[in-house]
């Protein structure tokens, strides 16, 4: 959610209206930044820099000779097992720290793409010290603002369903579950599909019981068993993980919708606000930069043909001038009929603002075919990330790289003086205490 793809575009996620950010928040398919030239410039230095390779593969090479031979609307439950998860013995919620990522690249020329890559199994679930941060936020947010930030459509239970399945399936349950959304319909195996990712990665928070999972960090058991479940299967789902979540089902007229999320933490946009949308309506109420004219069709043609072994990748960012995670309030309260940048107060002082940027995993759910977005919000002081080398002059760069139709999608008008000056002045310091510029792609790759 944000789903980058679903509330910005396909590349740097979404901002005021987005979603899903991808999706929800899909805020799932928004402007990324692509590198093409290396050059930062500021009125007293001026540095050069070497090509860095990019990582980013468009989404034509992940899928594009896998021939859709199904009609739009129908899904047959693949047999695909995700492989087990290599298990993480010595992590801990209090001193595992987050992975510092960048996602954002010199000009001079910002390219709006989708922005993806390659994700391996053991980097689905994305957890770190902040966990318990998030986890009371999110508690917090269910408990006062209900079904505004979290549901799931009757004919995407069974999607939200395998989800749970998938994070935490006691051994018992996975051998039977419905498909084609119709609880009059089962299918049973001779074998438990692999589910349970979250003990197997993280056995020091998470342990199975025989109807679900305990997190033995906040002395929670969540049980999957009971009928009706205690409560929305993506909120229990939500509670378990950093992540925002959106589930998108292709229905006959081969267009994706939201009709499932758990969107806590999004800032920018809401669920209830893109809940039902199809992913091109997502993106075009949001004002996602260039969509119609160079995301549209790939966006589509990919999701069409996305398999269950092929998860995917991608990262955005964005600026913050308030420190609130779960909702900008500079853009307008949470409530309103409608928000935007308009209602930001221009140039604040640098220490309100805070760089924001979501990492969003997307894969196909094997069962039910829904796709699946979790979009992990990262939140951090811009005073405190230019303490690292390289950052201040690179992102800079990237800023100024935005054309008037990303920066207006970004707000850059209100914070670009303030912001701009301050990075300049960090750049300077570290080229004066010797930082080499010119060594940057030797000492980190994208999106770090």
């Amino acid at each position: 959610m944000s789903i980058d793809f679903l509330r910005g575009s396909i590349s740097s996620i979404f901002p005021v209206k987005d979603l899903v950010g991808v999706f929800i928040a899909l805020n799932l398919c928004a402007c990324v930044v692509v590198f093409v030239g290396r050059k930062w410039k500021s009125s007293s230095h001026h540095t050069a820099r070497p090509a860095t390779p990019d990582l980013e593969k468009p989404a034509a090479r992940f899928n594009s000779r896998e021939k859709l031979t199904r009609e739009f609307g129908e899904w047959k439950p693949s047999d695909f097992k995700r492989p087990t998860a290599t298990p993480l013995p010595d992590w801990d919620v209090h001193t595992s720290k987050p992975i510092p990522y960048r996602p954002f690249r010199y000009g001079p020329k910002y390219f709006v793409t989708m922005g993806l890559r390659s994700m391996k199994w053991d980097e689905w679930i994305e957890l770190d010290n902040h966990y318990l941060k998030y986890h009371a936020d999110k508690k917090k947010r269910i408990e006062e603002r209900g079904e505004k930030c979290y549901g799931t459509a009757p004919e995407a239970m069974d999607g939200a369903i395998e989800l749970l399945e998938e994070l935490y399936a006691p051994p018992i349950y996975n051998q039977i579950y419905t498909i084609n959304h119709d609880p009059q319909k089962t299918i049973h195996t001779n074998h438990p599909s692999r589910c349970d990712y979250l003990p197997e990665r993280y056995p020091t928070m998470f342990q199975k019981t025989p109807t679900g999972i305990t997190n033995t960090i906040t002395n929670e058991t969540f049980n999957i068993t009971q009928r009706p479940l205690p409560e929305d299967p993506m909120a229990t789902a939500a509670r378990l993980v950093q992540d925002d979540l959106a589930l998108m089902f292709e229905r006959p007229d081969g267009e994706y919708y939201l009709l499932a999320g758990a969107i806590l933490l999004a800032g920018f946009w809401r669920l209830s606000d893109k809940f039902g949308m199809p992913l091109s309506e997502i993106h075009t109420s949001g004002d996602v930069p260039q969509f119609r004219e160079k995301l549209q069709r790939g966006m589509m043609n990919f999701f069409r043909r996305l398999r269950p072994e092929e998860p995917v990748l991608r990262n955005n960012y964005f600026i913050q001038v308030d420190d609130s995670l779960a909702w900008s309030h500079s853009i307008g309260s949470e409530d309103a009929e409608t928000v935007s940048w308009n209602t930001a107060a221009k140039n604040k002082a640098i220490e309100h603002h805070f760089f924001r940027s979501e990492r969003q995993s997307l894969r196909r759910l094997p069962r039910s075919g829904a796709v699946v977005f979790t979009i992990r919000t990262y939140f951090e002081p811009i005073t405190e990330i230019v303490k690292e080398p390289y950052v201040p002059g690179r992102l800079a760069s990237a800023i100024r790289s935005w054309g008037d139709d990303v920066s207006r999608y970004k707000g850059k008008e209100k914070y670009e003086e303030v912001l701009l000056e301050y990075l300049d002045a960090k750049h300077e310091e570290q080229v004066k205490a010797g930082l080499e510029v010119e060594k940057e792609d030797e000492v980190r790759s994208y999106p770090l």
